[in-house]
């Protein structure tokens, strides 16, 4: 892969193709903490709906800390997978103890919930360091231009070294859309990509596509109707409304008592409800 290449077409192509998005605005390290949690397995219309909301009623790590987990739950329905909201607001509580903002990548692994893509994307895009951050979009696009499967360390190590000096935040973003919007998981538009002419891949149907076994690159999700996923959804979201007797459970999810009993008590254990003598409730 020639690394200079690579980026003078993908900042040349950012100058007048880069998504405008409500989070990019902002360098403020909690902003962005939340806008990539939040995009976590979740679509960025969704996201770009519902941050600007969050960020109202929670514009700091304290005024998240002090409110109550069952008020942050209520403002983050829609977005699905509710334990990462439960994780941003221990993310805010630790944040708050350390008195400040951690600007360094083992104390951001250290929070609860923050995994190496996270703790990254905070230092590129809040702090500007030079570091790459390896989110599903950006490993795709790096197997599939350099023709092979990479390792997590190899994929890791190659978003690094191909940061420009001072460009992280432009360069990271810029990489994040190419995968998001044109080198995409389910069709790969080469003729609208400005790596096209360096891609070992080159969206050559007779060869298998290196992405789908590089590390880093989300597989197909399993299926949401039916399943427990939106069974805890549905339940979470009639909570948001008030208590709910525990005997009316079955009929909230839409499941039989055997179902629907393990999708309380998952809740219960993750601390997304509380059991309040006969009735459940947000905590």
């Amino acid at each position: 892969m020639n690394h200079d290449a690579v980026v003078e077409r993908v900042l040349a192509w950012a100058s007048t193709t880069i998504r405008e998005l409500p989070w990019r605005t902002t360098r403020d390290p909690w902003g962005v903490l939340v806008s990539e949690v939040m995009s976590q397995q979740t679509q960025v219309g969704r996201v770009a709906e519902k941050w600007p909301i969050f960020m109202e009623r929670f514009p700091t790590p304290e005024s998240c800390a002090e409110s109550s987990l069952g008020e942050v739950l209520q403002l983050w329905q829609g977005m699905g997978y509710p334990r990462r909201a439960r994780n941003l607001q221990q993310c805010a509580a630790a944040i708050v103890e350390l008195g400040e903002f951690p600007e360094d990548l083992g104390t951001l692994l250290a929070l609860p919930g923050i995994g190496p893509y996270t703790a990254r994307a905070v230092l590129a895009f809040a702090f500007g360091h030079d570091v790459g951050v390896l989110d599903t979009n950006v490993g795709r696009v790096l197997a599939r231009v350099g023709g092979r499967s990479l390792s997590a360390s190899e994929a890791q190590g190659l978003a690094d070294e191909l940061v420009p000096a001072g460009e992280s935040w432009l360069w990271n973003q810029a990489m994040m859309d190419l995968g998001g919007t044109v080198c995409t998981s389910r069709v790969a538009h080469c003729d609208e990509c400005p790596l096209a002419d360096i891609c070992a891949w080159h969206g050559d149907a007779s060869v298998p596509d290196p992405a789908r076994t590089s590390a880093g690159v989300s597989r197909p999700q399993s299926k949401f109707e039916g399943s427990e996923r939106q069974a805890r959804g549905m339940l979470l979201k009639r909570l948001g409304a008030g208590l709910g007797a525990i005997s009316d459970v079955p009929e909230i999810v839409n499941r039989d008592p055997v179902t629907s009993r393990k999708v309380r008590e998952g809740l219960v254990k993750d601390g997304l409800c509380v059991i309040d003598g006969e009735m459940i409730r947000l905590p």
